[in-house]
C-alpha cells in the first residue's frame, strides 16, 4: 500500500527490545516483499511465528485448466456452482494462466486459518458481508468491496453467507503506478485515493495452543500446527497489510466520446490489470456511439463479472447479475445487437462490473466447462 499505518504497541525504534508489562520480550517479524526492496511491515508478537508442532499436506489441489480448444468465447453461469461448505478448500477455480487464476466463492461459515504463499488475493464481494481477521486485525467487509490480501499473511474469513469473485495473483497486486506520485501519494487525477481505504485500527488478539493454519504454496495445500497462536500479535508499522475500499468509491472518467477502457483501471499486477466500471452519464458528444465499440484486443484475453445494473450492451445475450464472460484472444467482441437503438435515448449507465484483462492466454477448468452456456457465441447472429 502506498501509505503507512501504525497499529498498537510498538517501540520507539525498529529492530530494538520490546517487553509486555509482565517483562517478557516480544518477537519482532519483518513481513516485507521482493527482498528487502519494496513493502514491508514489523509485527510484534508475544510468541514465535516459528514455533511448529507439525507439518501434515493435504489432497486438496487446485483445479487443472487446460487450453480453450476450440477457441470459444464464454458466458459462465455462477448460479450453477455448489455453494462451498469450506470457504478456502472449496473455491471454484475457472480461468487460470501463470499469472492469474479467476476464482468464484460462495458459503458460509469461519475458515480455517490461511496463507497464500503463491501470491496476493484480491476479492470482490459481490453479497453478503464478512470479517478478515488477520495478524494485522480485523476488518469488516460487505457487499460491493475489492479486498486486497498480501501475499503470506495469515487470515481467516468469517461470514453468515458470502458471494465473492476471488482473483489470485502470482505476486503483487497494487493500485496503478500512473495514480501515485514518486513517494506513493495518490495523485489528483486519480479515480480513488487514500481517504476512501479501510485498513485494521487495532490489534486482534487471540489465545490458543495448537493451532492449524492452511498453507498454499504452487497450487498445493500444507497444513502447518503452531505451538501458539499466530493472532498474537500486539502491534505493527508499515506499508503492507490487508485493505480494502468500495467499487462505489471508484471515480468514473466520463468524456464526450466513448473513453476506452484503461480509464476504468482499478488494480495491476503481474500480467494482469483490474478494472472497475460503475454508474456514470453517458459519452455526451451529441453524435456519441455510447455503447463500446466492437473490439480485438490483440494482446489481451478479457473476463467480465457482471455484479449489478442493466448491462445495455449485452441484453439478448443471457447475461445477467452474477454472470462471467470469457472473451478470449482470436475472438472479436462487442456490443449485442440492439444496444445501439437502445441507447440513443439513454444519459446514463447503473452497470457495476469488474473485469480482468490478462497478458497471456487463459485456460478453462472442467468446472467453467461445466457452467457455460452453450448458446452464448452465437447470440451476435440474430
Amino acid at each position: 500500500m502506498p501509505f503507512y499505518k501504525s497499529v498498537g504497541d510498538i517501540p520507539h525504534k525498529r529492530h530494538t527490545h520490546h517487553f509486555q508489562p509482565d517483562g517478557s520480550r516480544l518477537v519482532e517479524e519483518l513481513m516485507g516483499q521482493e527482498g528487502f526492496a519494496s513493502a514491508s511491515s514489523l509485527l510484534y508478537h508475544r510468541y514465535s511465528p516459528s514455533a511448529l508442532v507439525s507439518i501434515d499436506p493435504l489432497a486438496t489441489v487446485i483445479e487443472h485448466a487446460d487450453a480453450d480448444h476450440p477457441v470459444t468465447p464464454r458466458h459462465l453461469q455462477t448460479s450453477l456452482l455448489a455453494a462451498s461448505s469450506d470457504l478456502i478448500l472449496e473455491r471454484h477455480t475457472l480461468l487460470a494462466n501463470s499469472d492469474v487464476e479467476v476464482n468464484w466463492l460462495s458459503g458460509s461459515g469461519s475458515s480455517d486459518l490461511y496463507r497464500n504463499a503463491d501470491g496476493d488475493e484480491l476479492i470482490f464481494v459481490h453479497r453478503g458481508s464478512a470479517t478478515v481477521e488477520s495478524v494485522f486485525g480485523a476488518l469488516n467487509v460487505s457487499q460491493g468491496d475489492y479486498v486486497v490480501i498480501p501475499r503470506s499473511t495469515t487470515h481467516r474469513w468469517t461470514t453468515k453467507g458470502i458471494e465473492a469473485l476471488i482473483v489470485v495473483a502470482h505476486g503483487h497486486i497494487r493500485p496503478p503506478k500512473r495514480y501515485l506520485s514518486a513517494q506513493g501519494q495518490f495523485l489528483e487525477q486519480s479515480p480513488y485515493c487514500e481517504r476512501d481505504i479501510q485498513v485494521p485500527s487495532e490489534p486482534f488478539l487471540v489465545e490458543g495452543e495448537n493451532v492449524p493454519v492452511l498453507v498454499r504454496l504452487r497450487g498445493r495445500f500444507t497444513r502447518h500446527v503452531y505451538r501458539n497462536h499466530p493472532f498474537d500479535v500486539v502491534g505493527w508499522d508499515g506499508h503492507l497489510y490487508p485493505w480494502s475500499f468500495n467499487i462505489r468509491d471508484f471515480e468514473p472518467i466520463v468524456g464526450r466520446i466513448h473513453q476506452p477502457p484503461p480509464v476504468h483501471q482499478t488494480f495491476e499486477g503481474q500480467g494482469f490489470v483490474v478494472c472497475s466500471f460503475v454508474p456514470r452519464i453517458f459519452d455526451f458528444h451529441p453524435d456519441a456511439v455510447k455503447i463500446p465499440y466492437h473490439h480485438a484486443n490483440t494482446d489481451s484475453d478479457e473476463v467480465l463479472f457482471y455484479s449489478d445494473g442493466d448491462f445495455m450492451s449485452r441484453s439478448g445475450s443471457g447475461i445477467r447479475t452474477g454472470s462471467i464472460t470469457f472473451h478470449p484472444t482470436g475472438f472479436i467482441h462487442g456490443p449485442q445487437p440492439g444496444s445501439l437503438a437502445a441507447s440513443l435515448d439513454k444519459i446514463e449507465t447503473n452497470e457495476l462490473a469488474v473485469m480482468i484483462d490478462t497478458f497471456s492466454t487463459l485456460c478453462v477448468t472442467p468446472t467453467a466447462r461445466a457452467i457455460s452456456d452453450d448458446s452464448y457465441p452465437f447470440t451476435w447472429n440474430r
